[in-house]
């Protein structure tokens, strides 16, 4: 049986620059159905890397003559393009099984279902085990009903099966297949973080996350449930990553690291290594970790790290409510400080659009942005994806005004706020990102830092015109 998993043609966030990113999911997917039954043929089509549009990908596919085509959907913003993949797999050969999976269709999969004819089967939930029975029922080796975690139409009804308990040990699951895009792996990088001929790779950590903020698709889709990898099986792959692939830079993509004990223990694994001092690495925290584990912030940057994205969102303690957040913005001020005091280049991120926004609470951010002076600070618009309390509570009060999944990106304004329209609440983004990039005293002491990570953004931004290209978008 053969497999095809495809990342689409995309455009990147482009706030972030140019970069080039491993498809972790399907490299993930890929090394498990390979690990557990080698007479699967497995090709992996990266787009970006490979540098080829739809008609590239259409040849692709005609050599190929797959028996399944996944595409990589993770985001809402890019379920079209899962859609466009599978579409033309079935005018190749309309017996091709069409797969889908991710978060996106985890929540829509009876919809997606129904209103897509080109779709066979979502897989829901966590994908490996899943999609290996899928593959050996299609096989003959077993019945498709009997695969939990999936909806697929079987004589014109669409069926449900049940929901598949979460792997119980992540440490069980192999490498991702970066060896089947070697080629590329050098290709791969992050021009804003790392420079343009640091190679680097994504890892995965942890899944899921034990807070439920309103807006996040990691506590519905995960259950509500924290689960990682040890210590000693991350820097395993750290160090794997970095002696076979030459990779430098690491992204690890868990919504919330988590700081503590497990940490502290990964830093001695990869100071023990030798390799602390010759990487790098990114991660998400929360600000109220970062104050409570603030005595193992310096072993984090002895460790490799050398940039910590948190999520402030607001200044404002009523929103941080509404949002289910559980931080004040005073604990985030003082997670920022201690980053900067111990040389991590300290990136916020804030939401917009909040249903009480308004043109002087909009001020009241940017005021605050000002005094929290983050290195970085990244604002997006509050967007209700499928399958979040915001989402079920924006369908029920009719504050939805735009349905198009490409535009759900953060960057598009999908509903208005009490006192703003969605072009005003577009508008305020802009001017967020005037306010802070349209400094010149920040720009200077940035290209200046004697952070080396900061010397190198601000740098690389201003070479990019990040501003110009906002106020093209916005315009």
């Amino acid at each position: 049986m053969k497999i095809m998993f495809v990342e689409p043609p995309k455009d990147f966030w482009f706030v972030m620059g140019e970069y080039l990113p491993p498809p972790l999911g399907i490299l993930n997917l890929a090394a498990y159905l390979r690990e557990h039954d080698e007479t699967l043929e497995i090709e992996i089509v990266d787009c970006q890397a490979e540098k080829i549009s739809w008609d590239g990908l259409e040849s692709r596919m005609e050599m190929f003559r797959p028996d399944i085509v996944a595409p990589s959907s993770l985001s809402t913003c890019n379920a079209y393009r899962g859609l466009r993949t599978i579409g033309m797999a079935k005018t190749i050969d309309p017996t091709i099984i069409t797969v889908v999976g991710g978060q996106h269709y985890t929540v829509l999969a009876r919809e997606s279902l129904e209103a897509y004819p080109e779709l066979d089967i979502v897989v829901r939930g966590e994908g490996e085990q899943t999609l290996l029975e899928v593959t050996r029922a299609l096989k003959g080796e077993m019945f498709l009903p009997d695969v939990k975690g999936i909806t697929f139409k079987h004589n014109d009804r669409i069926v449900a099966t049940e929901n598949r308990p979460l792997i119980g040990n992540l440490n069980d699951l192999p490498f991702p297949g970066y060896d089947l895009v070697r080629q590329y792996m050098k290709e791969y990088h992050f021009s804003l973080m790392a420079g343009r001929n640091t190679p680097y790779v994504l890892m995965e950590a942890s899944r899921g996350c034990p807070h439920d903020c309103n807006f996040c698709t990691q506590c519905v889709h995960w259950g509500g449930t924290w689960r990682s990898k040890t210590p000693k099986r991350i820097a395993d792959e750290f160090e794997f990553c970095y002696n076979e692939f030459g990779s430098k830079f690491f992204w690890l993509t868990d919504d919330n690291f988590g700081l503590g004990k497990r940490t502290d223990e990964l830093c001695d694994e990869i100071i023990s290594r030798g390799i602390g001092e010759d990487i790098m690495w990114f991660m998400q925290a929360r600000c109220d970790d970062v104050v409570t584990h603030k005595d193992l912030i310096p072993k984090l940057r002895k460790a490799g790290l050398n940039w910590l994205l948190a999520g402030v969102e607001s200044h404002s303690p009523e929103t941080l409510a509404s949002f289910n957040k559980r931080i004040t913005p005073s604990v985030s001020k003082e997670a920022f400080e201690i980053l900067k005091q111990n040389d991590i280049f300290a990136q916020a991120t804030f939401i917009i659009g909040e249903r009480s926004d308004s043109r002087e609470t909009m001020r009241g951010l940017r005021a605050y942005v000002r005094d929290l002076d983050p290195d970085l600070a990244i604002f997006m618009i509050l967007t209700p994806y499928p399958g979040t309390q915001l989402y079920n509570d924006a369908v029920k009060n009719g504050w939805i005004e735009d349905t198009n999944w490409s535009h759900y990106d953060m960057i598009h304004a999908i509903m208005p706020t009490e006192h703003l329209t969605r072009m005003e609440v577009q508008q305020e983004l802009y001017l967020c990102y005037r306010s802070y990039f349209g400094s010149v005293k920040r720009r200077v002491t940035g290209v200046f830092s004697k952070n080396k990570t900061k010397r190198r953004t601000y740098r690389y931004m201003a070479r990019q015109g990040v501003l110009g290209a906002l106020r093209g978008m916005f315009r």
